[in-house]
């Protein structure tokens, strides 16, 4: 029994994906704001992303551009990684839970607000050079 555990946990740590990332939970923003904001670094260089980030007017370009920069430092920190060859490979924001809130009206009733929070993730990747394929 044991060694059937064993063999599990090695597949499963062989399939991990080993780029490196960042994760912000609870984020007091809605996520259809926040992907706004991650479609215009989907794609880019590190440089690129965090200039973009700094002067963007949304308001998810903040929390972003923290989780960007932490992932950033994970690369750095825990993989040895060059800050300069990194890019976002992918950018996704998840829906957390939602504050129930209500908004009072008329006849004693009470209206339903949501107040949304986002999980937003970000993952890094090393660019390839161009003349290795």
């Amino acid at each position: 029994m044991a060694g059937n555990m064993k063999k599990k946990t090695a597949r499963i740590e062989e399939a991990r994906d080993k780029r490196p990332y960042a994760v912000a939970k609870y984020i007091r923003i809605s996520p259809y704001k926040v992907r706004t904001v991650l479609a215009l670094i989907r794609g880019k260089s590190v440089r690129e992303a965090q200039a973009i980030l700094e002067n963007c007017p949304n308001g998810g370009a903040a929390p972003t551009r923290k989780v960007l920069m932490s992932a950033v430092a994970n690369a750095e920190h825990n993989q040895g990684m060059d800050r300069d060859d990194l890019f976002v490979a992918e950018c996704y924001a998840d829906g957390g839970t939602s504050l129930k809130r209500m908004q009072p009206v008329s006849k004693g009733r009470g209206h339903a607000i949501l107040k949304r929070t986002s999980h937003i993730t970000v993952i890094l990747d090393v660019k390839r050079a161009e003349g290795n394929n």
